[in-house]
């Protein structure tokens, strides 16, 4: 069984446009286990019902931005070592930086090409 038919991953982004792109993307490399929320709190919730290999979130949401999100993973011992792409379209140093240190694996600047989403989820997860 392909890597790709295993993997389950959580989308979380507040713009329905943005979520689509890469909901859409992530169905064109064949990705089908995939969920998606518009909020660090309810992608939090979703993910302690059903664990995922990987989140993909957006980094400007209201309420609890990327990081946020990703801070409270890694504080919990049940998603500790979920694999966790940032997309932002502010791509600051700071903001990659404090990523980094939070221990995010990987992100993506928007505007962005499918083939570079995919690279971003391979150089995480493995070779789809």
């Amino acid at each position: 069984m392909a890597l790709r038919d295993m993997l389950h991953i959580m989308v979380v982004d507040d713009m329905s446009t943005s979520r689509g792109l890469i909901l859409q993307a992530l169905d064109s490399f064949g990705i089908r286990n995939v969920r998606h929320s518009t909020d660090g709190p309810s992608a939090l919730q979703a993910l302690s019902q059903k664990p995922a290999h990987l989140v993909i979130s957006d980094y400007n949401m209201p309420g609890m931005d990327g990081l946020q999100l990703l801070q409270s993973l890694r504080k919990s011992p049940a998603h500790g070592k979920i694999g966790f792409i940032l997309i932002t379209g502010k791509a600051e140093r700071s903001i990659i930086a404090m990523g980094q240190q939070l221990g995010m694996n990987n992100f993506i600047r928007k505007p962005f090409e499918p083939k570079d989403l995919l690279a971003c989820i391979e150089a995480v997860v493995g070779r789809l």
